[in-house]
């Protein structure tokens, strides 16, 4: 008889897509991802680092995970094709656990994008080099992404512009963000460049059992 194994994590994450800001996915009611790109197709990518993480006793404080997508029409309708980058620095017990995370097969936010892919191009391990400096968010693995967003401008006090949307990764709290310059992405054919294009990031903190 197979244990349940419960995980949690905590850390932030941003995306970087290649529509107009707003991106119309969050149109969509409750961001169910039904409306159309605004160039008809999407090309995105979103780096997760968890600050604090474990899956049953696998730790996983530390370790970031990239992930990127292209799907023909609007994402709800499914055929996307993606791929996965696994830090470097995980162990194999890491690796075994983050892919279950996040390919949603140990349950939780992931879940709900894994019976849209219908091209797998897997997962390899890479050094992924992910900071916050300030308000930006910016992600690196050489020779293939070069991703960073900074907040919509916006006279808030805190400098921010955020809604509560239902997206899956933060339901309660998305930051509405663009590409900076220089936002790309090169590899498994795929060949993009997001820069000034629209962009979210948000705090989480997901859980589950698998």
């Amino acid at each position: 008889m197979q244990v349940a194994v419960s995980w949690q994590l905590s850390g932030s994450y941003f995306e970087n897509c290649n529509c107009d800001v707003v991106c119309p996915c969050l149109l969509s009611t409750n961001a169910q991802l039904t409306s159309r790109p605004t160039r008809g197709f999407c090309d995105v990518g979103l780096v997760f680092h968890i600050d604090k993480g474990s899956y049953g006793d696998v730790p996983l404080d530390g370790l970031s995970v990239a992930m990127v997508a292209h799907t023909p029409g609007p994402m709800a309708e499914g055929n996307w094709t993606a791929a996965a980058y696994i830090d470097e620095q995980a162990d194999d017990r890491q690796t075994e656990a983050l892919g279950a995370i996040f390919t949603g097969a140990a349950g939780g936010p992931m879940a709900a994008f894994a019976p849209m892919i219908s091209t797998n191009l897997g997962a390899r391990k890479v050094p992924i080099k992910y900071q916050i400096n300030g308000k930006k968010r910016s992600a690196e693995i050489a020779g293939v992404m070069q991703l960073a967003v900074e907040p919509l401008p916006t006279m808030r006090e805190d400098g921010q512009m955020w809604a509560a949307t239902g997206h899956p990764v933060n339901p309660d709290w998305l930051g509405l963000a663009m590409g900076v310059e220089g936002s790309t992405f090169n590899d498994h054919g795929m060949n993009w460049d997001n820069s000034r294009r629209n962009g979210h990031y948000a705090p989480i903190n997901w859980s589950g059992q698998h």
